[in-house]
């Protein structure tokens, strides 16, 4: 395996693991395991799907059922976990492909899951976040430019000017929280869209420059970049549903019951919309954060030895096993299985998690594997400045091919 001729400084010692993997065989061994974790899919892995679905459509008729009580926590939390579950396991996880080779039905194919229309945006994925453009943003440029300058998720690269801003650290953790309580409408939704709005602009011969690939936020309605339609950002992907959440949902409350009521049903929403938002903070912005998990300064071959070492070394698990305990983390605990093949079923990650724990001991890799709530301070951390990203050896990089 070739590496960039550079002078060799001294590794540090939480690096010299490097100098005794064998990168050809340790692809040879991903790749194995893959293969064999993809044959053994098929109706047990339906199953499970159609389980968690039917966790989900529980949720959401609870939380439905009692919208109009008094503002509580039962409801409150089962529209909060409704939400959750919609989009980190079954949406997450069918437009990955993960039930491509297992279902049956063809309902949860990827090339046909929520996309198209407003209606299979309702019916499949409903969420902020517009599906075509979350798998632009997630499926294409996250994963496979994992803590690379060009993912758009790097929280150490997006969150830089407030990591140097030179204020009291107080108000940094009070920003993050403000963050965790609107995230996926005030940054991730606009952002997906900004990055399918980038690259459909990019494909019609605009010359933009990666540079001016930033991310976005819901404040760039006020001067979005010139490939962000303001239009669109607001009432194609933001406005459906919003007008449907917060205005059609509630409003047989009032129309059959009484203003009380219809209040009730209205905090209900929000406030399971702000507890939603911080739990898919917590599972989600953590996977990939913190001082011990390493970035990248170079691009790399998919599916290459380099490929699934950085989707290793740049994740991050939480306590896996069990349905209950795996469907409170989204099933995002299997971050690391996750990202070395996207396309498993929920089921797969499960019976890998083990097996890719054992892989990594048995090369000397580093396979970290945290409660979240440790790995939400080491986020944080990241964030506001306290420590940084652990960068990957340069004399490790692959040799990355010039295209002259």
């Amino acid at each position: 395996m070739s590496t960039t001729e550079t002078e060799q400084v001294p590794l540090a010692p939480e690096d010299q693991w490097l100098e005794k993997l064998d990168f050809d065989k340790f692809k040879e061994d991903v790749d194995r395991l893959g293969k064999e974790l993809k044959e053994r899919e098929g109706p047990a892995d339906e199953e499970h799907l159609h389980k968690i679905i039917l966790w989900n459509r529980v949720l959401t008729i609870a939380g439905l059922c009692t919208l109009g009580l008094y503002p509580n926590i039962f409801t409150i939390v089962c529209l909060s976990l409704a939400t959750f579950s919609r989009w980190t396991m079954i949406g997450h996880h069918v437009c990955h492909g993960g039930y491509d080779r297992s279902d049956t039905t063809g309902r949860y194919n990827r090339m046909k899951f929520a996309l198209g229309s407003l209606y299979r945006r309702f019916m499949d994925f409903w969420d902020w976040m517009l599906p075509e453009a979350w798998n632009i943003e997630h499926n294409k440029h996250h994963h496979y430019s994992l803590n690379e300058e060009a993912d758009p998720d790097l929280v150490e690269e997006n969150l830089v000017v407030l990591r140097e801003m030179n204020i009291p650290l107080p108000f940094k953790y009070l920003f993050v929280g403000l963050m965790m309580a609107t995230w996926k409408w005030f940054y991730y939704a606009p952002n997906t869209y900004n990055q399918l709005a980038f690259d459909e602009s990019k494909k019609l011969g605009n010359t933009h420059t990666l540079t001016e690939r930033n991310f976005i936020t819901l404040i760039s309605l006020f001067n979005p970049p010139v490939w962000v339609s303001r239009s669109a950002l607001l009432f194609k992907v933001l406005g459906p549903y919003f007008a449907y959440q917060f205005i059609i949902l509630p409003l047989p409350l009032l129309v059959f019951f009484d203003r009380e009521t219809y209040y009730n049903g209205m905090i209900n929403l929000v406030l399971a919309e702000i507890l939603t938002n911080i739990h898919s903070f917590i599972a989600i912005v953590t996977n990939h954060a913190g001082s011990d998990l390493y970035r990248f300064d170079t691009k790399c071959q998919a599916r290459s030895a380099h490929y699934y070492l950085r989707q290793i070394i740049g994740s991050a698990d939480f306590r896996t096993g069990g349905d209950l305990n795996d469907f409170m983390h989204g099933f995002l605990n299997y971050q690391i299985e996750h990202h070395v093949w996207p396309d498993l079923s929920m089921l797969s990650y499960q019976k890998s998690q083990p097996l890719v724990k054992q892989l990594c001991k048995e090369h000397g890799i580093p396979y970290v594997q945290e409660s979240v709530f440790i790995r939400l301070k080491k986020t944080v951390d990241i964030m506001v400045g306290n420590s940084d990203m652990r960068r990957f050896p340069e004399r490790f990089e692959p040799v990355v091919e010039s295209k002259e």
